[in-house]
């Protein structure tokens, strides 16, 4: 049996310092990963610093126009929030392609970031995995891949970040706010979430003891032209085989600018600004999108069962562009693709 002890922060800075001065203390929200990893013995914290008491849960306006979310915000709160709605649709429907609804309710802003991959080998303790256990080797690479990267992948991983929201987050060029026993610092969403490397047990740029505080979005952009194309093995409370986050700003009849990020195709949220440049002064077409899917799958390596997701990601992102520019974004609750 697993034993563990329980601390309720008061403060920030009471969980801060509850976890930094314990190397096997984590901090526990919603818990909707931490806890499954917990029962399949993948993570053993010795300790559980609870921080949802904490007041994370706001929203609040910034002076560059843009919008700061609490860490603990639900993620349906969050999906429904009228803001987040009329200025942030891509958000939200990247919300809500994932999970279910009762997830949605628990899972936080800040634990979505945090999530762990959900490589069938890291949950099982009894194979080797180099992230759950650096050294022991990579399972997957031989294995059953068909969920695997097939960017940014290493020798020691081909996991992939699970999130839809990191996709959207990706795309909108957010910010993520982080407190630690150091202070305060902000991370360009880019730079929070790392490749594997030859370090694949670590999935972002935290520090033990620094937590997320909230995501800052910039100003409103992307309004119109978004689409959040999701493509899973069944419609609902599946992971992303691959998935697009496509923003466009028109600028008349020719592309201003142009964001593409993808899903379950990498160890973190994948984007190319070079790629991306691509459609700038283009007129909105399948063959100048299937020039920005060329760039960015320009490196993509399959590893035998999922080879075909190479060419599923070009087949997404001209559809998920197209999707955008039309301004008929991905409807969540259909059964088809636009």
């Amino acid at each position: 049996m697993m034993t563990f002890s329980y601390h309720r922060a008061e403060s920030v800075g009471d969980a801060i310092a509850a976890v930094s001065r314990d190397p096997n203390a984590r901090f526990i929200a919603g818990g909707t990963n931490l806890v499954d990893l917990m029962k399949y013995d993948v993570e053993r914290p010795g300790r559980l610093v609870d921080i949802t008491r904490l007041p994370l849960k706001g929203f609040e306006q910034t002076g560059g126009g843009g919008l700061k979310i609490g860490a603990l915000v639900p993620n349906s709160d969050l999906a429904y929030h009228p803001s987040i709605e009329r200025d942030y649709p891509l958000l939200a429907s990247a919300i809500l392609a994932g999970a279910s609804a009762q997830l949605r309710n628990a899972a936080t802003t800040g634990g979505n970031l945090l999530q762990r991959t959900r490589c069938y080998y890291f949950y099982d303790v009894a194979t080797p995995c180099n992230k759950r256990e650096p050294g022991s080797g990579c399972s997957a690479m031989t294995g059953v891949n068909r969920i695997h990267a097939i960017l940014g992948a290493s020798d020691a991983c081909i996991a992939t970040h699970p999130s839809d929201m990191c996709v959207a987050l990706a795309a909108l060029g957010a910010t993520v706010h982080v407190a630690g026993p150091d202070g305060e610092r902000t991370i360009a969403f880019e730079d929070f979430h790392r490749l594997p490397g030859d370090e694949p047990q670590k999935d972002n740029t935290l520090a033990h003891g620094e937590m997320v505080t909230a995501v800052e979005l910039p100003a409103p952009r992307f309004g119109a032209n978004h689409s959040y194309l999701k493509l899973r093995d069944r419609l609902s409370y599946a992971f992303a085989l691959v998935s697009v986050a496509a923003a466009i700003e028109m600028d008349g009849d020719v592309v201003g600018e142009a964001r593409v990020a993808l899903g379950g195709v990498a160890h973190k949220p994948w984007r190319d600004p070079k790629a991306e440049g691509l459609l700038k002064g283009q007129i909105p077409s399948s063959s100048a999108f299937a020039a920005v899917a060329d760039s960015l799958l320009s490196g993509a390596e399959g590893h035998g069962a999922n080879d075909f997701k190479i060419e599923l990601a070009h087949r997404a992102i001209v559809r998920a562009l197209g999707q955008a520019a039309a301004a008929t974004p991905q409807v969540q609750s259909s059964k088809t693709v636009n």
